[in-house]
């Protein structure tokens, strides 16, 4: 299952070190920051910047702790209550590297409903705050800066909050540097921000391939009850999309929907105690609970969509087995040698600290 993954990896981490260098964080604060009037965003019900959110943060390779940072600097910039859900909803739920690996283990299909899943919940999210929330004065910037749940130790320049630029101009760069920029962010930042929860992932996969009875929980793996469970199981969770993928691979593998597994993919990276935490102190109370009863309904929603055009149109899921068929392919061999090199310097490094 490593070596079938490997390549698409490897595929979205450079396309995520290129979105993160060309797409300067101070653009996307830009466009997401609305004009404000004593500090209260103006028209906050529009739905353009709600869907300019969740079409912004969709693609973004950040995981469930590095969306934090960028989110508090949109919201403090003049983004609304509802935007800023929006992004936090999108940004974590997929990216080009969770839709690469979600190809390599399910197959096409899925791969195309996870994103648009995605957006639409991050959508239904920030206009159901939108409505019933109640927008406030945006709080002013500290000086402590913002702890991350991607390290151990955290500050305001920390390598978890430098997974973005705060710079408001970044100098023009030769292309050997910005290739360079890439590289580090890509395989570095990013791959440090996954890992661990990837090979966790990986070996719960492989745990139920190799020793659970197949299609175990096929009698009550699909249906409400089913998707109600992953839910239930992945809110306490701290998981993100691309880790939380060939989880979701294992509890197919032991029976569950389709449905439910993307129940468990949208909600366990968007629910995270660090996401609901700040969420709390910097939306407010009220729309922490709008943000869960809109982000689990729209969750069920798109689970129990899929299970139905799934079985009306008898797709069927590609799921990876760990096959041994050639060892796969020589792609698919390279690009495991290389993925197990750069994993093993990150665990050199943390061993150096």
């Amino acid at each position: 299952m490593f070596t079938e993954t490997a390549p698409y990896l490897l595929l979205g981490m450079l396309i995520a070190g290129i979105i993160h260098q060309w797409l300067p964080n101070e653009w996307i604060v830009n466009t997401l920051g609305g004009s404000t009037e004593n500090g209260v965003t103006k028209k906050q019900g529009s739905l353009r910047p709600v869907v300019t959110a969740a079409l912004i943060g969709a693609p973004l390779p950040l995981c469930s702790c590095s969306v934090i940072p960028v989110a508090m600097g949109i919201r403090r910039s003049g983004a609304s209550k509802a935007s800023t859900a929006s992004f936090l909803v999108s940004t974590p739920e997929t990216g080009v590297d969770s839709i690469g690996i979600t190809y390599a283990l399910m197959g096409l299909p899925m791969a195309i409903a996870r994103p648009i899943a995605a957006i639409v919940s991050a959508i239904i999210t920030g206009m159901t705050i939108a409505i019933w929330g109640k927008e406030e004065p945006i709080k002013p910037e500290t000086e402590s800066g913002t702890s991350s749940c991607c390290h151990a130790k955290s500050n305001g320049s920390s390598d978890a909050s430098s997974t973005v630029d705060t710079e408001q101009d970044k100098p023009k760069q030769h292309w050997l540097t910005s290739v360079k920029a890439v590289l580090s962010y890509g395989f570095d930042k990013l791959l440090v921000d996954f890992m661990k929860w990837l090979l966790i992932g990986l070996f719960f996969a492989a745990i139920v391939l190799t020793y659970v009875p197949s299609n175990w929980m096929a009698s009550y793996g699909s249906g409400p009850l089913a998707m109600l469970v992953m839910v239930v199981i992945s809110i306490p969770m701290y998981i993100c999309a691309t880790a939380s993928t060939p989880v979701a691979v294992g509890l197919m593998l032991a029976g569950i929907s389709p449905g439910a597994a993307l129940v468990f993919m949208l909600t366990g990276p968007a629910t995270n105690i660090a996401t609901l935490m700040i969420i709390k102190n910097e939306l407010g109370q009220r729309e922490l609970i709008l943000y869960l009863i809109a982000l689990i309904s729209s969750a069920l929603l798109a689970g129990w969509a899929v299970d139905v055009m799934f079985n009306y149109f008898d797709i069927s899921m590609q799921l990876a087995h760990g096959s041994h068929d050639d060892m796969i392919s020589s792609v698919h061999q390279l690009s495991a040698l290389v993925l197990f090199g750069l994993m093993i310097w990150q665990a050199i490094k943390w061993l150096r600290k």
